[in-house]
């Protein structure tokens, strides 16, 4: 149309702001560096937790492992002591012995051979290796293995320390390799003393082959050292008479020459210590048929001998078990630290990246503003000399806006009106039949009548503007006015509206009312205007039939109470239900069709809701749910 102002179309802005935020290489790659920077933190995070984790399950699994080594080898060494105390009781009872004492003082042989056999029979009974009887010269006069082809007797051991030993001090103890059957043992000696001083010594040589069998069952390996360090009782045979540290030359010389150990060469354990540190203390050794291992060493002391009983217990495997424990903890606590991380540094880069396409969504904005504007400002000097033409288009423009408005404020006006009257009109009546009958009463002189009519006439007309009240707080969507209600007087204001009417039209109206006690949470007016509106539009459906009825009924159902309005009309249309709560619905020639609407508010307002059921042909039933008090 000429008469219309024609403005030019303007460029679109989104593309070229989408041109612009792509324009971000920086911002990529500074995030780019970024999500390397932590890459590598988190890399460097990792490891060190790894390590870390790992040192400290390897030091617990080695101090674990200390404690149960060091408690296995106090144990043993128990056992051992117990071992040699048993060992010790039995060349101090035969050195009491009246039998060997009258031997060695006589010198018989039948009494040396007597003793063969009393020997041999304490073998079994004690333990013992050998138990053997030295005269005062040194010579072995009767043994316990005189049977055997290594048998002791005629032998001379004045040579030995446990011999020497006895004779000076009573009794000594000696651990050596024997000369004669070539196997260790240890030598417990015990001088038996005559009335004219020495007699003889009783030696008792124990071994320790089933304590060294009973070691062989446990892992790693276990060993008793002497003073010198020597290896005299072990579970790894090919140890024995090794030693734990060099042997100095005279010493290992005197050692030679004592026959202690034969000719045993003395050489140093495979055992390498692996750290400084006392407890625990950690030694790589080398068993036989085995690559060397880590193993825990622990040292203690035999009680009531000069020994030192030593455990290895091998660590690899506790201790890779502990490591990877303490490993996968720490890379479970980790991760979460991480991905933490990670998320705030994601939040992070998405925040200044929508900061940086805001700025140049802002600078792209400002150069097409700049340019829209240069181009307005053109297009502005070619329009000017057109408005003077269209001013009178304009003006009639707005005046055709302003009789539309006019003309919706009217229809308005009118539907209001129409409401108002539609909720008013039965009052109204009622009005101006209780003002007939105070005419009448005034006219036959009965005062207190007109005064009762009066007082029911000022009722009727407050109810007139809380109705009216109402309906302005619908058009508001005000809520105001929810209280306890009677249902009773609901009913009753309902059916003084409509009496007259009623019985006009001769409709029955079958009315339930309950106790006074019944009461719901609403607005006894405004329940009156639904039972008013539902009953009124149950008349207008009946109109003409000679048999129309209203039941107006109550029941509580739980939390509710129930109020049911039904008739015995037509029905409702199955076209006309299923936009009955639309506004300007309606079946009634010069209806409004806000009847149901406004009711249909009203109890939403209380809380409640408004349920119909129809059948054509059959009558309508309304049934309000409304929220009980107690």
């Amino acid at each position: 149309m000429s008469g219309f102002l024609h403005i030019p179309r303007m460029k679109s802005i989104t593309a070229p702001l989408i041109t612009s935020v792509e324009k971000g290489p920086r911002l990529f790659s500074r995030a780019a560096v970024q999500w390397t920077i932590y890459a590598m933190a988190a890399a460097a995070a990792l490891l060190a937790a790894l390590w870390f984790a790992g040192d400290y399950g390897q030091e617990q699994a080695y101090r674990a492992l200390d404690a149960r080594t060091r408690n296995a080898a106090t144990l043993n060494a128990v056992v051992l002591r117990t071992v040699l105390e048993k060992q010790r009781s039995l060349p101090f009872v035969l050195a009491q012995d009246r039998d060997i004492a009258t031997a060695l003082a006589s010198g018989d042989p039948a009494r040396f051979h007597d003793l063969d056999r009393k020997l041999e029979s304490l073998i079994d009974e004690t333990g013992a290796s050998v138990i053997y009887i030295l005269n005062k010269d040194g010579l072995a006069v009767a043994a316990s293995n005189w049977r055997t082809p290594t048998s002791f007797v005629g032998h001379n051991y004045a040579f030995r320390p446990y011999y020497s030993e006895a004779v000076k001090s009573g009794a000594a103890e000696y651990y050596a390799l024997g000369t004669a059957s070539l196997r260790p043992g240890l030598y417990i000696s015990r001088r038996v003393e005559g009335p004219q001083g020495l007699l003889g010594i009783v030696v008792v040589k124990v071994g320790f082959d089933q304590v060294e069998e009973d070691w062989r069952h446990a892992a790693g390996a276990s060993y008793v050292t002497d003073g010198h360090g020597v290896v005299l009782v072990t579970s790894v045979p090919q140890w024995r008479f090794m030693t734990l540290t060099d042997i100095p030359p005279q010493a290992q010389a005197a050692l030679r020459e004592s026959l202690q150990f034969g000719d045993a060469p003395l050489a140093t354990l495979p055992i390498q210590p692996h750290s400084s540190e006392e407890r625990p203390d950690i030694v790589k050794a080398s068993l036989p048929d085995a690559r060397p291992a880590d193993f825990v060493r622990v040292s203690v002391p035999v009680p009531t001998a000069a020994w030192t009983l030593h455990m290895l217990a091998p660590a690899a495997q506790e201790v890779r078990a502990s490591v990877r424990e303490a490993r996968s903890l720490a890379v479970l606590g980790l991760i979460p630290v991480l991905a933490l991380a990670a998320w705030l540094l994601h939040r992070h880069q998405r925040i200044l990246r929508r900061a940086a396409q805001a700025r140049l969504a802002r600078e792209e904005l400002e150069r097409r503003v700049g340019e829209r504007t240069a181009e307005l400002s053109a297009t502005n000097k070619r329009l000017e000399f057109e408005v003077e033409e269209r001013q009178k288009t304009v003006l009639r423009l707005q005046e055709v806006r302003e009789e539309l408005a006019q003309a919706n404020r009217l229809a308005i006006l009118g539907q209001v009106a129409a409401g108002i009257t539609h909720e008013i009109n039965q009052p109204v009546a009622a009005i101006r039949s209780y003002a007939d009958n105070a005419r009448t009463f005034l006219a036959r002189d009965k005062p207190a009548a007109v005064g009762e009519n009066l007082s029911a006439i000022a009722a009727l007309t407050e109810r007139i503007g809380t109705i009216a009240d109402g309906l302005r707080t619908f058009s508001r969507k005000g809520t105001g006015g929810v209280e306890p209600t009677s249902v009773a007087e609901a009913m009753d204001g309902a059916f003084l509206l409509l009496n007259n009417r009623l019985r006009q039209q001769g409709v029955e109206l079958a009315c339930d009312i309950p106790p006074p006690h019944v009461r719901v949470l609403g607005n006894r007016v405004r329940l009156e205007q639904v039972l008013v509106n539902l009953i009124q539009n149950a008349m207008e459906a009946m109109e003409g039939q000679t048999d129309g009825r209203v039941d107006l009924t109550w029941r509580q159902q739980g939390s509710e109470t129930e109020l049911v309005v039904a008739d015995n009309g037509p029905g409702i249309p199955p076209e006309v239900m299923v936009r009955l709560f639309t506004p300007f619905t309606t079946t009634k020639k010069g209806g409004l069709g806000l009847g149901h609407v406004i009711c249909n508010d009203i109890v939403t307002e209380f809380g409640g809701r408004l349920e119909v059921e129809s059948v054509p042909g059959q009558g309508t039933r309304f049934v309000i749910h409304l929220r009980s008090v107690q």
